[in-house]
């Protein structure tokens, strides 16, 4: 083996070597286990968000692939329409073109011929993180046979009176000029204004006093409303109003909506351009009143001297001219969420418009009961009130988009506006008998994303044909994803697998937290935070990164802002630390949390792991490759320490078994990292070397430990595969051959995975090597205290021994004077006094190193005194900066946990550091 562990020179070849050889394949034997993958769009790249999920996917697969299963991890691409169609009118727009110079057919053609050259990005990166999805299998929601299955769900939906086009209201984007869903929507806090108005009524004196953030909606308004128990208004309750500038006369209204303690407790009704008011509107069969055309202009329905002007236009001139009437109150300063499209930044607008409905009420009803009646399960539970509440109130769900990108909707109008469905032209008019002199024209508008990808579950099997792996894979076992699309995706999925299966898509809904930066903030390009898995596996050196940060920021002052807080966390930039630490450290951070901060130092930690491993392998070859190590016969006897870990391996494979079963990876990864570190790294390997090294051990002894020392280390290989495909499988190919497991695999991966051999475990050699560890870090923590060579050999002498204790001390001696460098073992007679001592327990057992002659006592003391004055100084500093209320209602949450950590941190050194003043002060 290489001397030290370079993850770039084993990651490329070993998953070509996989992928090429169809490792990835479902085996078609063994319990079914499937997962699907969420799509990624065509047009992304591989953020921390899909690296995160895609480990806890991987790793599930790997795992249940191990274990025998016919395992398929069905993966794929979502054409995603808004995001593709812009890509591809972006390269249009640079040649000075758009997509109505090409005409539609040519459009879409461009856009084929883009996803054939680049739309395979995030699949390609999806391999560097060692995924195992069948790439045989990968599809894309625009193929034909996806497409077919869209077409024929459409279809069957209309004929039953499930689809419907209708005018209501929806998200509409004035700038890609369709409608949108509530995900392509960001709504974030913004600072604006409140006007305050007074409308007057149409008898009498008095008027009300109504606030709005849109001004130029009142034109639109068709009602004024009150809560029907306000007593200042109830006398008003059937009374109309004059609108201001229009001159139209609308009612005042009571309805429970309003909250009579906001505001002046008035509400303006614009129910064409409100979600809210559009429902109320439709409570009290208010008129409509469309305002806007799908640019965002002024409509016919406006008055004429701002008919054409921009929304905003409108808004300053509808101002002005309440100013002028005197009936503007005041304005006020006003922070409001502003909905803006994802894709376009622009302001989203409430628009009345026709579009295609899906009627989701009588679907919603067995999705529902899959998941009351525990067929279907949320990990965590807690997340099945939030699916409730949204089933339980859901609306009829949009499903058309105004773009050329997409399934295109199977519709036909004739001269009349007659709608026809059928799978095209010719069986539409086969289908209703038509005459020829009809003329038909399709629908010009797409299929919403989400309608296609809510099929995935069983489109992706084959279905509407009948086919093997729709019988073997539905339901699938797993579906990983997070809590953001819940209502989009995964209660979708449901509604129509259930609907045009009878199946649920998948047992459990594992949810994962959405992973922000180490202080809690969200990534994003704006905050200049984000960080790209493939930068970490890679490294980037500073200037790079500085750069891919900043690069197409429009303002200056955060560019630099950015470009300085970059500099100053990566110095150097990012190092490489491949991928096993990357999806390690995935692993330890997937708990149940909703929120996930990640660490870098954790990388750099579980990079340090990976090397860990690879130097222990090295230990471990060179004492077993050019020795016997009972793979062939002969006599083995297995040592204490070799029955204590190979318990130990038992007992960590139970806990990685159940906390996989549980969705607790974090507690999984944990489990994982304590043995190989701690237990087999540290403290095997340094317990087999006085085997090894002894002269006076037997050949059955040195056997028996050299036997344990390459099993246990394939076992944990194999073990650790699922989280670290890549290490481990490189280690396996060289220790596999020397070990006594068997087997034609090409690869670990296709190995099995280990048992549970509970003929091995063993709690008294875990007891009797508890005890030594005990006794040997006790003397270790002494030298450490006391500033103690690590080479120097000390007298010990034990008071207190209990008989079980010089059983163990009988058995141990040896090893325990080669491991904590002792030149004696001392068991004091009872009564007997011991010199003045540094002690440790070892149960009740006490382990006394007499000082005298070890230390200069005086010299001691100084070097103690000025750690002291430091550490004092240090919580003083901490403890001020605490108190400060400024820093503390400042400072985000997580920099003040870490203050509060070092706090105790330091107050837990002094604390030790004057007990130990205390006994060197009595030598």
């Amino acid at each position: 083996m290489e001397k030290t562990f370079n993850p770039s020179q084993i990651e490329k070849a070993c998953y070509e070597h996989w992928e090429s050889n169809g490792m990835f394949r479902a085996s078609g034997h063994g319990e079914p286990y499937c997962i699907l993958l969420p799509p990624p769009n065509v047009t992304g790249n591989l953020h921390m968000g899909h690296a995160f999920q895609h480990t806890v996917m991987d790793a599930l697969v790997r795992y249940r692939r191990m274990k025998g299963d016919n395992t398929l991890w069905q993966c794929g691409t979502d054409h995603a329409g808004i995001a593709t169609q812009m890509v591809v009118e972006r390269q249009l727009n640079a040649e000075n073109m758009t997509r109505h110079d090409l005409g539609r057919e040519k459009f879409v053609e461009r856009i084929w011929d883009w996803k054939e050259e680049s739309g395979g990005n995030i699949t390609q990166q999806m391999r560097r993180l060692g995924t195992s999805p069948d790439w045989d299998r990968e599809v894309f929601t625009m193929d034909s046979n996806l497409s077919k299955a869209v077409q024929e769900v459409f279809i069957q939906l209309y004929e039953e009176g499930l689809i419907y086009r209708g005018k209501r209201l929806v998200n509409w984007d004035p700038a890609l000029l369709t409608a949108v869903s509530d995900l392509e929507v960001i709504s974030e806090e913004e600072d604006g204004f409140m006007w305050h108005m007074r409308y007057p009524l149409v008898e009498g004196n008095e008027e009300l006093i109504v606030a709005t953030t849109r001004p130029e909606t009142m034109l639109g308004d068709t009602a004024v409303a009150v809560h029907p128990d306000d007593e200042r208004y109830t006398h008003l309750i059937g009374k109309m109003i004059k609108l201001p500038i229009t001159g139209r006369e609308i009612p005042i209204v009571a309805d429970d909506y309003v909250d009579p303690e906001f505001g002046t407790g008035c509400v303006k009704i614009t129910p064409a351009h409100d979600f809210n008011d559009y429902e109320l509107g439709k409570r009290h069969q208010l008129p409509m009143i469309n305002l806007f055309t799908d640019t965002a202009c002024m409509n016919e329905n406006a008055p004429k001297e701002f008919q054409g002007l921009e929304r905003f236009e409108a808004r300053s001139k509808v101002v002005d001219t309440l100013e002028s009437a005197g009936l503007l109150v005041e304005i006020k300063p006003h922070k409001l969420k502003v909905p803006r499209g994802d894709r376009s930044g622009v302001v989203i607008e409430p628009y009345l418009t026709d579009q295609w409905y899906v009627a989701v009420e009588s679907l919603a009803k067995p999705a529902i009961d899959a998941v009351e009646s525990g067929e279907i399960k949320f990990i965590p539970e807690n997340w099945n009130k939030t699916y409730y509440q949204w089933m339980h109130n859901i609306q009829d769900w949009c499903i058309s988009r105004q773009l050329w990108w997409g399934h295109r909707i199977p519709a036909w109008y004739d001269q009349d506006g007659k709608v026809y469905v059928g799978e095209s032209e010719i069986a539409v008019r086969s289908k209703y008998s038509l005459a020829e002199n009809i003329v038909l024209k399709q629908d010009e508008d797409v299929l919403d994303t989400w309608f296609s990808s809510a099929l995935w579950p069983f489109a992706t099997m084959g279905w509407p044909e009948k086919t093997p792996e729709l019988d073997t894979f539905v339901p699938s076992s797993v579906l990983v994803t997070g809590f953001d699309i819940i209502f989009f995706w995964v209660a979708r999925m449901i509604m129509m697998t259930k609907k045009f299966t009878g199946n649920i898509p998948f047992k459990d809904i594992y949810i994962t937290g959405l992973i922000r930066d180490e202080n809690g903030d969200k990534m994003s390009k704006s905050k200049g935070n984000v960080l790209d898995p493939i930068d970490l596996i890679d490294g980037i050196d500073i200037d790079t990164l500085v750069n891919k940060r900043t690069s197409g920021m429009m303002q200056p002052q955060l560019a630099k802002k950015v470009a300085k807080s970059t500099r100053k966390q990566f110095p150097e930039g990012i190092s490489a630390y491949g991928t096993d630490a990357l999806r390690f450290t995935f692993a330890s951070l997937a708990s149940t949390s909703r929120d996930i901060n990640f660490d870098m130092n954790r990388v750099e930690g579980y990079r340090n792991f990976c090397n860990k491993i690879w130097n222990a392998t090295r230990f471990v070859l060179m004492n077993t490759e050019s020795f016997d190590t009972g793979n062939k016969g002969g006599e083995l006897s297995l040592s204490v320490f070799d029955r204590w870990i190979w318990s130990r391996f038992q007992a960590t494979l139970k806990n990685f078994e159940q906390h996989i079963s549980e969705y607790r990876f974090d507690l999984a990864a944990q489990s994982l990292y304590e043995f190989t570190w701690n237990q087999f790294c540290d403290w095997y390997l340094e317990l087999s070397k006085p085997v090894l090294n002894a002269s006076n051990s037997s050949e059955s002894l040195k056997r028996g430990t050299r036997h344990t020392l390459i099993n246990v280390l394939e076992h944990l290989m194999r073990l650790l595969h699922p989280f670290m495909p890549y290490i481990t499988d490189e280690i396996w190919k060289k220790i596999r051959p020397l070990s006594s497991h068997h087997t034609d695999a090409e690869s670990i991966m296709l190995a099995p995975f280990p048992e549970v051999n509970e003929k091995l475990l063993d709690t008294e050699a875990e007891s009797d090597i508890e005890w030594v560890k005990s006794f040997i870090v006790g003397i270790r923590n002494i030298r450490g205290e006391m500033d103690i060579a690590p080479s120097k050999q000390l007298e010990v002498m034990l008071r207190n021994v209990s008989e079980r204790d010089q059983m163990i001390l009988d058995s141990c001696s040896k090893y325990l004077l080669n491991l904590a460098k002792l030149s004696s073992v001392t068991v004091l007679a009872s009564g007997k006094e011991a010199p003045a001592s540094a002690t440790a327990l070892v149960g009740e057992m006490e382990v006394l190193i007499p000082m005298a002659g070890l230390i200069d006592k005086e010299a001691e003391l100084t070097r103690l005194s000025k750690t002291t004055e430091k550490l004092e100084k240090e919580i003083q500093r901490t403890k001020g900066k605490l108190s400060n209320e400024n820093f503390v209602n400042k400072a985000p949450e997580v920099v003040i946990e870490k203050e509060k950590a070092k706090l105790a941190d330091a107050e837990m050194q002094l604390a030790k550091i004057n007990e130990q003043i205390s006994v060197i002060s009595a030598l």
